[in-house]
């Protein structure tokens, strides 16, 4: 037994000393490799702008390196593609760039950054060109910047408005047995109409054709500046489905050259003076934005501005790229305030909400770091429910025009089994030794004492929120409830009811920073670095994250962000400071 047992010991060894060694030949490649991957940056190079891997604003850093080598993500946020897009517009390398059959996951605030960025690359002189196959409307409004648009004679064009569409719940839960308990303030139901009614409200209605109004509105306004096309034509090209074709977007001057691929980069060519046998010199953005990010790695001002991101859904914990936790917000937001080179925050807010607890505890740090130097919030695609809760006491607030805000709620929903355990036969007794001992149970009845003093908590949390927003937004309680209870605004709407400061993106926000901690000379600091243990760094591995992976490849992406939102409806815990639906603008 004891030679089978060294014989074990042996093999284990063994096993791990080759685990090691693999993963220390991934260190170094990731660690000296990733500059010679990219190379030299070569003259009359153009930038080709392919966002499909780009979701986050920030792709986070870690405290254990190991983490970072192995992390399924490519080291780039859209925060450093709009930073490389400004460094292009100088870079004497770079003539132009092409955006080629670009399909991107960012959400319409995001495409409005970088629109902006490549709106100011434009004043350099340098093109712009796009061409695609197919325009998604989200596409055609980020494509509609360029210089020039070029459309397959067989694609398509998506331009018709905008539309949402909800599932109501309330006969499906009579016909099946399982209810949900809905416990809320707010004369906006809407986080919770699907459960209670089986059409929309008409204050539902009226919020949700406000918010696609304003975020069209928005998005019209600078589609009609790029193309020299009224915002009346626009909505008539829309409303009668006009450039359904490319001849038809062609005639109606969405687009410029209905041509194929390759004509497209003759055209680039000739842009180029290159030779109609050569090929020109492409990089793409990522690559391009790597590089930077390498030579700029130890460039850093005596002054700095700590640039914060709190993006996904708010839970409690650590936190990372996708989700917001109290402990790498707090944890940044305390590092920032003791830094004495850093003279500013900004907090960087892409978020629908989430949890009530964590969002108060983060609400709560910033109130302490802006005794100590200047923060001010940057809204992106969302900052909605707890991801306003968590900007209201900010020094300064900027949102895009079509960042989606407000929603200032709280509500609780608990599923209830009892009429389906009834039907089918089942019956649930408690024992107790006081009135109160029982958790909530799904398969009994729900107990109206409980359901009041959860309601209670409900209303003791809603108007701690407002409180804190009307001292934060310096407005009175009343002022702030009569726009609140829910309701959810755009970034445009917010501005003139007193949500926001200034319509403006992160850079707006950086100098606005910058202004308050009376500085001119500076560069940023990006805050979390994330503290990962080391089953975090197992997941990481290349033979230990195959299964979302394989999953996505089976299912399709779509497919795949359903079974994503289900993860998170299991994952939300206690009374919850949330957007009240998900909007996906294409």
């Amino acid at each position: 037994m004891k030679f089978l047992g060294n014989v074990v010991a042996t093999i284990v060894g063994l096993f791990i000393f080759c685990l090691l060694f693999i993963l220390g030949i991934f260190l170094i490649a990731g660690v000296f490799g990733g500059e010679s991957e990219i190379g030299s940056i070569e003259k009359n190079s153009v930038i080709e702008l392919d966002l499909s891997e780009i979701e986050y604003d920030y792709a986070g850093k870690y405290k254990d390196p190991w983490v970072s080598i192995f992390s399924d993500d490519n080291g780039v946020g859209l925060s450093d593609i709009i930073d490389a897009i400004e460094a292009a517009k100088t870079d004497d390398k770079i003539k132009g760039i092409s955006i080629l059959n670009n399909h991107s996951n960012l959400g319409m605030a995001q495409s409005k950054e970088v629109r902006d960025a490549l709106e100011n690359f434009k004043e350099s002189g340098k093109f712009v060109m796009a061409y695609a196959d197919t325009y998604s409307q989200k596409e055609y409004y980020l494509n509609s910047v360029a210089n020039k648009i070029y459309l397959n004679p067989v694609g398509d064009m998506d331009f018709k408005g905008l539309s949402s569409e909800i599932m109501f719940f309330k006969d499906l839960q009579e016909k099946t047995g399982v209810k949900m308990e809905v416990i809320r303030h707010g004369k906006y139901k809407s986080a919770v109409e699907p459960f209670l009614e089986n059409k929309m409200s008409d204050a539902n209605r009226e919020q949700i054709t406000a918010l696609l109004q304003s975020v069209w509105n928005s998005v019209i306004t600078d589609i009609a500046k790029s193309r020299n096309i009224s915002a009346t034509k626009l909505n008539e090209i829309a409303n009668g489905l006009l450039a359904r074709t490319p001849a038809m977007a062609k005639q109606h001057k969405l687009v410029d050259f209905v041509a194929y691929e390759d004509q497209y980069h003759e055209a680039i060519k000739k842009l180029l003076q290159v030779k109609e046998d050569k090929e020109y010199k492409t990089i793409s953005i990522v690559d391009y934005t790597r590089k930077l990010l390498l030579d700029n790695e130890f460039i850093q001002a005596d002054n700095q501005i700590a640039v914060i991101y709190a993006q996904g859904e708010i839970q409690s914990g650590e936190g990372d790229v996708n989700t917001i936790g109290e402990g790498s917000i707090k944890r940044s937001l305390k590092e920032a305030r003791k830094d004495k080179k850093i003279k500013a925050i900004v907090l960087r807010i892409d978020s629908p909400g989430g949890n009530a607890l964590t969002s108060d505890l983060i609400w709560r740090e910033v109130e302490l770091t802006k005794k100590v130097k200047p923060v001010v919030v940057s809204m992106g695609n969302y900052a909605a429910s707890g991801g306003y809760y968590i900007a209201c006491n900010a020094n300064q607030i900027f949102a895009e025009k079509n960042t989606i805000t407000g929603s200032i709620g709280v509500f609780g929903i608990l599923p209830n089994f009892s009429q389906l355990t009834s039907k089918i036969g089942i019956n649930v007794e408690q024992v107790k030794t006081h009135e109160n001992a029982p958790n909530y149970s799904p398969f009994v009845p729900i107990d109206e004492n409980f359901k009041a003093v959860t309601l209670e908590s409900v209303e003791h949390i809603y108007k701690t929120f407002v409180t804190n927003v009307a001292q934060g937004r310096k407005m009175t309680f009343a002022q702030v409830d009569s726009i609140a209870q829910g309701r959810v605004w755009t970034g445009s709407e917010a501005l003139k009811i007193g949500l926001v400061d200034k319509i403006g993106n992160l850079n707006d926000a950086i100098k606005a920073a910058a202004q308050l901690a009376k500085t001119n000379d500076y560069s940023t600091k990006n805050f979390p670095v994330y503290e990962k243990n080391f089953d975090d760094l197992l997941a990481k591995i290349p033979f230990g994250q195959t299964k979302a992976a394989l999953i996505k490849e089976e299912i399709g992406i779509e497919n795949y962000k359903i079974i994503e939102q289900v993860k998170r409806l299991q994952a939300r815990k206690g009374i919850q400071a949330i957007m009240p639906y998900e909007i996906d603008i294409r």
